[in-house]
């Protein structure tokens, strides 16, 4: 099983692997089991400046598709990003679209750094 972190900017911990986009974390699902997943609310823009696919469209993914992590932590500095992707993946438990025991936690599993690659 790998850990999965869902940013486009900040340094990519130690023992993750890190997934940039939206696509780029559902081939990361497709192809391995996930242990921990932490996710980014805010993935950038495009060259025309319109909003990428974000974090928040990757829950209601992972929701939609029944996927699977053990446990799910939220890095985000978006307050509104965070509270929306985790009241999402709640409901998801609650109505049965996502399993039972996965550990969904409001804030992040490890200290937020950006070297500015």
């Amino acid at each position: 099983m790998i850990n999965l972190y869902l940013d486009d900017l900040r340094d990519c911990p130690e023992g993750f692997i890190v997934a940039r986009t939206f696509a780029e974390a559902v081939k990361v699902f497709r192809e391995n089991p996930i242990n921990l997943l932490s996710l980014d609310h805010d993935l950038g823009e495009d060259e025309n400046g319109n909003e990428l696919p974000n974090g928040y469209d990757f829950v209601k993914f992972f929701c939609e598709n029944g996927l699977r992590a053990n446990k799910i932590y939220l890095h985000t500095d978006n307050p509104v990003g965070r509270k929306n992707m985790y009241e999402t993946l709640l409901a998801a438990q609650r109505r049965g679209f996502i399993d039972a025991d996965i550990e969904i936690f409001h804030y992040s599993i490890t200290p937020n750094k950006y070297s500015g690659y």
